[in-house]
């Protein structure tokens, strides 16, 4: 017995090997090392037979001329790097990658499983030192369907271009999903035609200063994100933030706004005020356009922190009445499920923070993200009853919490702090209880609040490494998963960090000091009880 132990963990541990040194990440569930080596080289071609096969085919071509500097070409067939789509709907994502000297051949029963398929081969072509990739075979799919991070450019505006390098790191990372926070107390970054003073007014100033000039992505801008996220299977989720957050919006159609609190003026939407609704819905009309995922995220968390107008205010007062609601979070359900109504209309689904998993919302429809770790059961809640769940818990997912104990000038929690192996380990299965839970659990996602990140050097600090253990944690199964291996992939791309001028935390050696941010005297509404 003790032979046969000691022979599994040399497999393992010679499997877990051999992806290192390939220097893949997220680890591939999967991966047999063969004999000799592809040589790639400006004779290499790369052939698909379908449409979007041949735009993956280009995508690849693309990276390997940027990050290597080799020419390939695109044949029409008898290439020597062949995509082929097969039939298998076990996943979507899944895919069959096979190295010989002579041939690559990529697998999958879609095109989004060629196009990860592609992405393991072009990270061992980019961490190969002389081009040679080392035979091998590969099976491999995601443990999660939802794969996400979360940008809040609302605080700070970050541009089109940063957007897109980001999306790049993402497929790279093979994270599928970009949810994009564009609504918030501080700006508004969305142009909506049918108010225009939404972007004009409501995109000036940012978290740090309430007087720069106005920010805020055109729709023409983000059908070119959108496009670009396309390419490269990243489905972009918009949140605009009701009814609390929405202080900017307020800012630029003061008629709308339900009142605020000393700290956050003019923090909600009116929920009694009628003409809200329509103002809302037309809004999301022209978002739902814009965002083809078929996905809305309302927010709808920490309206009790700006809502102190409700009790006064003589048309919420008028509301409750009319539909004897007690008090001001029946208020905000009322208010929520009118606006989750709009968008199920549209034939899309509402995405909503925990709070309102105890709002009754359809769960076939609405799907719960879970991000208060101090409230497991709130958790539990939106499991039982049915609901979709994607799990992006402050630790260890919130990426604005600082990475080392050190570290000056972002959030810890009780003194608590997010650092690359604990978001590495993190385990969704371990919240679930029963079978049934585990099937509602779509996900997990990283959220980057940017109160502290207000240029793109420390965006990139708190980036990166992090969203690479946040691949492998959403990717590779836990028993594949090695952290040594992990980080010996890490150290390979760490290079690839250096030859493209990501600022990155380097969990090594620090070689990069923190990079400091002006320090504000707000607080943030979530504190530690």
């Amino acid at each position: 017995m003790k032979r046969l132990i000691s022979i599994f963990l040399f497999i393992i541990y010679t499997s877990a090997s051999a992806q290192n040194n390939a220097g893949l990440i997220p680890m591939p569930q999967k991966y047999e090392q063969g004999k000799g080596v592809f040589k790639l080289n400006s004779q290499t071609s790369i052939s698909g037979n379908q449409k979007a096969l041949k735009n993956i085919a280009h995508y690849f071509k693309n990276e390997v001329l940027k990050l290597k500097g080799i020419s390939i070409k695109e044949k029409a067939s008898s290439a020597n790097i062949v995509l082929k789509l097969v039939k298998d709907k076990k996943n979507p994502e899944g895919y069959d990658l096979k190295v010989s000297p002579e041939q690559i051949v990529i697998s999958a029963g879609s095109a989004s499983g060629i196009f990860y398929g592609v992405i393991a081969l072009l990270q061992m072509a980019v961490n190969s030192k002389n081009t040679e990739i080392a035979a091998c075979t590969i099976t491999d799919s995601p443990a999660y369907a939802w794969r996400g991070l979360m940008l809040d450019e609302s605080r700070h505006f970050f541009g089109k271009e940063k957007v897109k390098s980001i999306l790049n790191w993402m497929a790279f990372y093979k994270l599928n999903t970009f949810h994009w926070h564009l609504t918030d107390e501080p700006a508004w970054r969305l142009e909506i035609k049918k108010y225009p003073k939404l972007g004009v007014i409501g995109g000036t100033g940012d978290y740090l200063n309430p007087d720069l000039p106005a920010q805020y992505y055109t729709q023409t801008d983000v059908e070119e994100i959108v496009a670009y996220a396309g390419a490269r299977y990243i489905k972009v989720i918009p949140e605009i933030d009701m009814p609390g957050h929405a202080t900017a919006a307020s800012r630029a159609y003061p008629q709308y706004s339900g009142g605020g609190s000393v700290g956050h003026p003019d923090f909600t939407f009116n929920p009694g005020n009628e003409n809200t609704y329509s103002y809302l819905s037309e809004i999301l009309k022209e978002t739902n356009v814009l965002f083809p995922a078929k996905m809305i995220h309302l927010g709808g968390d920490e309206v009790s922190y700006g809502n102190e107008k409700w009790k006064t205010d003589p048309s919420i007062l008028r509301l409750k009445r009319e539909y004897n609601l007690k008090d001001d979070i029946a208020v905000e359900r009322y208010f929520m499920k009118r606006m989750a109504d709009s968008v199920y209309h549209l034939n899309t689904k509402v995405l909503v923070w925990d709070e309102m998993a105890d709002v009754d919302l359809p769960n076939d429809k609405t799907i719960m993200f879970w991000w208060r770790q101090d409230k497991p059961k709130q958790l539990a809640t939106a499991l039982n009853k049915g609901y979709q769940t994607v799990l992006c818990p402050r630790m260890p997912l919130y990426f604005d919490f600082v990475q080392d104990s050190t570290h000056r000038y972002g959030r810890k929690w009780n003194k608590r702090y997010n650092p690359v192996e604990q978001v590495y380990h993190f385990d969704a299965a371990q919240f679930a209880e029963n079978s049934n839970q585990r099937r509602n659990i779509l996900g997990i996602q990283a959220n980057l609040w940017t109160e502290t990140v207000s240029d793109e050097k420390r965006l990139d600090y708190l980036l990166f490494p992090r969203m690479a253990a946040l691949a492998e944690a959403a990717w590779t199964n836990k028993e594949a998963k090695n952290f040594e291996a992990f980080q010996n992939a890490l150290k390979k791309h760490i290079l690839l960090y250096n030859a493209n001028k990501i600022y990155y935390y380097d969990p090594f050696g620090n070689s990069n000091a923190e990079p400091s941010v002006q320090k504000s005297n707000k607080n943030y509404l979530d504190k530690p009880e």
